[in-house]
């Protein structure tokens, strides 16, 4: 059970490094996306410092079990955050990429506590 908890811990953890740097980068792909949700320019790189530190943690959990849980439970609200704002817009198209890390971070969360 522990190497799904990390096979699964890493994606996740990839997955957050990998959106954390479009949003850093300003990306062409990433900043439309956020705008049509509303969020301010000047906040883009909090959420990106937000979805490192729960990368980070995901690692670190790996190794002392409480802190993967909280970063996971981060995790899982940072991506539901982000499902209701794609919904509150009616942005259907971004609403997919947020519901399924959501479920992956809560897969994460189960795969963790299930190996305490």
């Amino acid at each position: 059970m522990f190497i799904a908890t990390v096979i699964v811990s890493i994606f996740l953890a990839c997955a957050l490094v990998m959106s954390a740097v479009g949003k850093l980068t300003k990306s062409d792909s990433v900043i439309p996306g956020m705008e049509k949700v509303g969020v301010p320019v000047d906040k883009i790189p909090v959420l990106a410092y937000l979805e490192i530190a729960g990368a980070i943690g995901l690692v670190v959990g790996l190794f002392w079990w409480p802190i993967g849980v909280a970063a996971a439970i981060g995790v899982i609200l940072y991506f539901v955050g982000a499902v209701i704002a794609h919904v509150r817009v009616k942005d259907i198209a971004g609403v997919g990429p947020a519901a399924f890390l959501a479920v992956v971070a809560i897969a994460a969360l189960v795969l963790r506590l299930l190996t305490v």
